[in-house]
């Protein structure tokens, strides 16, 4: 019985055994007032055991599962389990490699808006005052896939995210997840005709995918739709992050994927992962060619974790769409949008080699590695194309609310598959992060830009520099989800 019942009882037996001579020797008037006391005591019992009964039945322990960014780490074993599953992107009962500002000391999140089945509703708002001391015109910040704007007060990301992961343990083998989001980085991810031909009908939907768990062996987890991609270290939510700005390569690779996706977790030491998908950044194919991934992630130890990667595809198109008009007579249309068949299309492969590392070398410190390295041919005998390069990260959390982090990065464009000039770049950031509240971090950055040759816009059209120097403000609010869960 719980303590609160128990204390009523007490009390109604102690008033109805310790009356005084006097009282039992009252008058009738005296006799039927202490009777109505007593109703109105066992009715106040009633009414209070009536409240309790309810307060127990709304006590979820369950634990409810959170969501979690984007472009993470593939999943697998891993020093933070919940840190990257954006590996399958996100919310998953694997543990993934941990995500960029989620492998140290954390500050708390506020609880998820939790329904029936673990499933979780979660929000984001995601915003910055930037300024290049470039004065670009335009404001036009280069080779900046989110913060893309200086001297403006600017919406990065608005997110809402429907989470209900599987959760075998209780039963349920399967699960789904939906990202839907607004702002600059939207226009990024999914804005770009060359390799989306339809990209207006998806622009909204950064992640839409169902997930089901064979029981096989500790648990095939197969997901199908839309996804976030493994490839790279860095992820699509800032909160996670521990730079406000992106590395050149998160820039350059795969931001999503259409298709299947599988994990299989051996051990606690190894997982491995296969995808076959349309292709790059393509929610609906420009070519019948199918892409194909294939991932592993190592936890040789638990404060190191090592994912190595290759992806395998062909993204070029074989049909041209004229969603603007100039279509030939009489061509065929998708859903009245005319296209035609390019006659003898560009076949050449794509290859991705990307493999990154994150260690807690100490309780407060935290080092990240990641080499690339990208060949592309537009048709089968046509000569290579190299990017080449990498980026390294540190991160030392000062305490649980304040931390500092640095990243320098190398990207050779040699063949001009990145930047559209053949150039080396270069750039160094260094990011105070501070958690004022619960649900809401400030970020400050200082980043320095670099080529070995004019590219970066000034303020006189035409006129290039090598190189840009940005000071960045960073606002993100975010409600429900655990650190790394985005």
């Amino acid at each position: 019985m719980p303590p609160t019942k128990l204390a009523l009882l007490w009390i109604v037996l102690f008033l109805c055994v310790s009356k005084c001579p006097g009282q039992q020797s009252a008058d009738a008037n005296d006799q039927q007032l202490f009777t109505a006391r007593e109703r109105m005591l066992l009715e106040r019992i009633a009414q209070l055991e009536q409240r309790v009964a309810a307060l127990e039945s709304r006590v979820d322990g369950s634990g409810a599962a959170t969501i979690s960014s984007v472009k993470p780490g593939p999943q697998g074993a891993g020093p933070s389990s919940a840190a990257q599953e954006q590996a399958l992107s996100e919310s998953s009962s694997s543990s993934a490699a941990p995500s960029a500002g989620q492998t140290n000391a954390a500050a708390p999140a506020p609880p998820p808006l939790t329904f029936a089945g673990g499933t979780t509703l979660n929000f984001l708002i995601d915003g910055y005052y930037e300024y290049n001391f470039n004065q670009p015109i335009g404001r036009a910040n280069l080779l900046r896939p989110y913060d893309v704007l200086s001297n403006a007060f600017s919406l990065n990301q608005a997110a809402v995210v429907v989470d209900s992961p599987p959760d075998t343990a209780n039963g349920k083998a399967f699960g789904l997840r939906l990202d839907l989001q607004y702002g600059q980085a939207t226009e990024t991810l999914q804005g770009n005709s060359q390799n989306e031909p339809r990209p207006e009908i998806y622009r909204n939907i950064f992640q839409a995918y169902g997930s089901y768990v064979i029981p096989v062996g500790s648990g095939l987890r197969i997901d199908f739709g839309k996804f976030a991609s493994s490839l790279g270290y860095e992820g699509n939510y800032t909160k996670d992050q521990m730079n406000y700005s992106r590395a050149y390569w998160f820039t350059y690779l795969p931001f999503y994927h259409m298709g299947i996706r599988a994990n299989y977790k051996v051990n606690d030491k190894l997982a491995v992962n296969y995808w076959t998908v349309n292709g790059t950044q393509q929610t609906e194919p420009f070519n019948g060619f199918k892409d194909q991934y294939f991932g592993v992630a190592l936890t040789p130890a638990k404060t190191f974790a090592w994912n190595i990667n290759y992806y395998f595809g062909q993204e070029h198109p074989d049909v041209q769409y004229f969603p603007n008009g100039g279509a030939p007579p009489d061509a065929p249309t998708i859903q009245g949008v005319p296209f035609e068949p390019i006659s003898n299309p560009p076949k050449g492969k794509l290859h991705i080699f990307d493999t990154y590392f994150t260690w807690n070398a100490a309780a407060k410190v935290t080092l990240v590695g990641e080499a690339d390295y990208v060949v592309q041919r537009l048709y089968t005998s046509s000569a290579p194309q190299h990017t080449a390069g990498g980026a390294g990260y540190v991160q030392y959390q000062f305490t649980p609310k304040f931390s500092m982090a640095a990243r320098a990065e190398y990207l050779s464009d040699n063949g001009a598959l990145f930047s559209g000039l053949n150039q080396a770049l270069k750039e160094t950031t260094v990011t105070a992060k501070y958690n004022a509240a619960q649900g809401f971090d400030v970020f400050t950055e200082w980043r320095i830009d670099f080529s070995n040759q004019p590219f970066f816009y000034t303020s006189n059209l035409g006129v290039l520099s090598k190189h840009q120097n940005t000071a960045t403000l960073g606002l993100v609010w975010w409600l429900g989800g655990k650190e790394g869960a985005w």
